[in-house]
């Protein structure tokens, strides 16, 4: 007997069937510093927040 799957990956695959992205999405580098990825601000690598715009990783 199959298993439904979990309410979390029908929602996923609802919005990327949608166009939407669903991944975690995280810190880019940038030689040995942290990037935003929605604003490409650069932060030291101990930073958990974007001081430009305010993006914080998904955990």
């Amino acid at each position: 007997m199959a298993s439904a799957p979990r309410s979390d990956e029908m929602f996923d695959e609802f919005l990327s069937q949608r166009g939407h992205e669903v991944d975690d999405v995280g810190w880019e580098e940038n030689y040995n510093k942290k990037q935003c990825p929605d604003c490409g601000g650069l932060h030291e690598s101990a930073a958990s927040e974007c001081s430009v715009c305010g993006w914080t990783p998904v955990n």
